[in-house]
């Protein structure tokens, strides 16, 4: 599954128990008519994918959803979900990698060496 949105926080990386257990939180908010904001969870070696982003880029992330069942100490069965991520990529208005840039429209001049006696061979 994918989700896209807005960076709109990008949390520290947080480590938990002997084991060192890491994770990273990331909130996108979507653009949609009612947006949402969304918390994607990050862990292990998957917390410095995080560390090329920013606040306020448009992102796609690749993600898993998570559930697990908890008893209490009272005994009552609890459910929990989490969203995972696994991939980001930069939505950005950036040109594609080998393609050079277009240069603006007043670059181009018309052409002023036409002749009209020359008609052109096209069939249309």
């Amino acid at each position: 599954m994918e989700i896209q949105g807005k960076v709109k926080m990008i949390g520290e990386t947080q480590t938990f128990g002997s084991n060192g257990f890491r994770k990273r939180e990331i909130v996108l908010t979507t653009e949609e008519q009612y947006p949402q904001h969304i918390m994607v969870e990050f862990v292990q070696d998957k917390t410095d994918l995080l560390n090329n982003y920013q606040v306020g880029q448009n992102v796609k992330i690749s993600i898993n959803i998570r559930g697990r069942e908890w008893v209490n100490p009272q005994g009552e069965t609890k459910y929990f979900n989490s969203i995972q991520g696994w991939r980001i990529e930069n939505l950005s208005e950036a040109a594609p990698e080998g393609m050079p840039p277009v240069p603006p429209a007043e670059a181009f001049e018309p052409a002023t060496d036409l002749n009209e006696e020359d008609h052109d061979d096209l069939p249309f």
